[in-house]
């Protein structure tokens, strides 16, 4: 899945990669979360564009939103089923630009936050399904949600489920709503093996607030020793507690206090 992510790059970067015509300034992103406005190529009128769009996807028969759960992935063997997606993979397809994005690693001890990346840190493009929902006020959002598809065996350790990228050499097919269905499901694959890399990260990116250079950077072994120290105090403090309690419910008896 993709639940955060960055984007480092120029935004003159960024427009060269794309190609779109507009000339946006944005400042860097290192722990982009859902709800937030991000940005978004799309083609409209034949023309590819920038837009910035609402990480959550609505789909435009929604009547009340505050009644509709959070979606912000699409998964890839069911978009074309589900109502919500439906008509959007057929004619929104989009692209988010990224640099990168973090996946959580549930181990017996704790959850590790990873920064994954390409392997030559270029940024790339996540394949994206849009829609614009119109509300009873008139009111518009433009809203989108990043597709993903099952894991290819080494990044399995971290996650069972990946994000879509879509490569430079296929945007245009995928933004295209003439390009056939098939050939639009044919691309939503796992990247191949050894296209991206990762390496651990502070549990700072945890808190949706922080958004600094700093996250990026990987854990050193003793970092990562004194991470796994402090949640095995913080495990173990309940259960201590739970002792004391059981001690003063038997009157204190085996309690030295």
């Amino acid at each position: 899945m993709c639940g955060r992510y960055i984007i480092t790059s120029a935004p003159d970067a960024l427009r060269r990669l794309f190609a779109y015509n507009e000339q946006p300034n944005f400042p860097p992103r290192h722990n982009i979360a859902p709800t937030q406005p991000v940005p978004v190529v799309i083609v409209e009128s034949g023309v590819r564009q920038f837009r910035l769009m609402r990480w959550g996807f609505l789909p435009s028969w929604v009547k009340d939103p505050s009644a509709f759960a959070l979606v912000i992935n699409a998964r890839s063997e069911t978009v074309l089923e589900k109502p919500s997606f439906r008509n959007a993979i057929r004619r929104r397809r989009c692209l988010l630009p990224a640099d990168g994005y973090y996946e959580w690693q549930t181990t017996p001890s704790r959850k590790r936050p990873f920064l994954i990346r390409r392997h030559d840190s270029q940024p790339f493009g996540f394949a994206g399904v849009a829609e614009t929902w119109a509300g009873p006020n008139g009111e518009e959002v433009d809203t989108v949600a990043i597709v993903t598809t099952a894991a290819r065996e080494s990044m399995t350790g971290l996650h069972d489920r990946v994000p879509v990228t879509i490569e430079p050499r296929d945007f245009s097919r995928w933004l295209d709503e003439m390009t056939e269905m098939d050939t639009a499901l044919q691309m939503l694959t796992a990247p191949p093996e050894g296209e991206f890399v990762w390496h651990e990260v502070s549990t700072a990116v945890n808190r949706v607030a922080n958004d600094m250079p700093e996250l990026l950077q990987p854990l050193s072994e003793h970092d990562i020793a004194a991470a796994d120290e402090a949640e095995r105090v913080k495990a173990e403090a309940p259960a201590k507690r739970t002792r004391r309690t059981s001690a003063a419910d038997d009157g204190g008896q085996g309690s030295l206090f």
